[in-house]
Formats: C-alpha cells, structure tokens, sequence
C-alpha cells in the first residue's frame, strides 16, 4: 500500500494528512471550511484515495493559509506515497461533466511541476470559501507534488458545479496516472529517472 503521512505546524497552520494512494475513497476531512472539506471529500471517492485531513487554521484572517497549506501537505503527500515513481502509468487525464459544467484535468508526475489554471468564475465565493483560493490550492499541490498540472474549464456557469467536475477530473486523473503497470520496468521516462 502506498501510504504518506504528513504533519507541518507553523504560526498560521496546524495540519495533519494522511494519504493512501491504494485505497477505497475513504475519507475523514475536518479542515474548518466547509466547501473544501466537500471538495477534498469527492477527491477522495473519485480518486479511490483514503485521505484524512485535519487542519487548524487562522480562520480569523482569512481562508488563505489554511487553504494554501492543505495543498502544500497533499502534494507533499502524493510525492511521498509515488516513491520512486517506478512502474506508475505517470499520465493522467479526465473530462468530467457536472450537469451544465464540463472539466478537462490533464497530468504529468514528472517531478517537474507547472500548473496552467483556466477556470473563470462569476462570483467571488462558493459557501465560505473564496473561489481565487482554488488556483493557489491546485498551485502548492502541483509544485510539491512535483506534478504537472492542466486544469481547465471547457464551459459551465454554476460555479459549484465547475469546481466540483474540477475536483473529480483531478482525483481521477491522478488515479490513472498513479496506477502501477506491471509491464512499465523502471520509470516511465527514456531518460531513466522522473
């Protein structure tokens, strides 16, 4: 079982992740808003992830730091869980539709990270969360992860709806490309190493 667990403490943040790439979707997700523990949760299930997260954040302030954080823990997560990246697929893609909204992830676990972000919203919320935290949320995961990253909206106007196919596109993405092939020897890279 690939499994990572990560803890990282500052003045702004207290989180505890645990990880397990060969799951069920099982998840357990208390991070003190609301809208991302809804949206780490259907990570988890369309990844076939487990994942608990556990995060005491400067909510006072704003949601940035808790926000952020999480992603820097997940991606930290995800490298750690990959190993050393022999015989995974190392690609990944996903369109998913959510009623009236269509979302296309694409990934490399390259070990170089790079994240294209195309996702417009119409309002500045969704629930208690700013929607602008999403691209820096997806930003620390790529770039920890060593990850890169494509997400882009092919079209949809309910802004709960565009993120939510968003969040399952990337758990599926990641599964895809996550997912060992027996007949891969080594790294997935004519180089030899990722």
């Amino acid at each position: 079982m690939r499994k990572a667990e990560i803890t990282r403490k500052t003045s702004e943040t207290d989180i505890s992740l645990g990880l397990c790439l060969d799951g069920q979707g099982k998840s357990n997700i208390d991070t003190g808003i609301g809208f991302l523990d809804h949206m780490l949760t259907l990570f988890s299930a369309h990844g076939g992830f487990d994942l608990d997260v556990s995060c005491k954040g400067d909510l006072n302030v704003d949601a940035h730091h808790t926000v952020e954080d999480i992603g820097i823990v997940l991606g930290k997560a995800i490298s750690e869980a990959l190993g050393d990246r022999k015989s995974i697929t190392r690609y990944g893609d996903s369109l998913i539709p959510m009623d009236e909204a269509l979302a296309l992830v694409s990934l490399d676990l390259s070990n170089r990270p790079y994240l294209h972000f195309e996702v417009p919203f119409t309002a500045s919320k969704i629930g208690d969360m700013e929607t602008e935290l999403f691209e820096e949320f997806f930003r620390a995961v790529s770039v920890n992860a060593g990850m890169t990253l494509h997400i882009k909206l092919i079209h949809g106007k309910n802004n709960h709806h565009v993120i939510e196919a968003v969040f399952k596109a990337f758990g599926r993405a990641l599964k895809k490309a996550a997912g060992i092939d027996t007949d891969i020897k080594g790294v997935m890279s004519t180089k030899g190493v990722l």
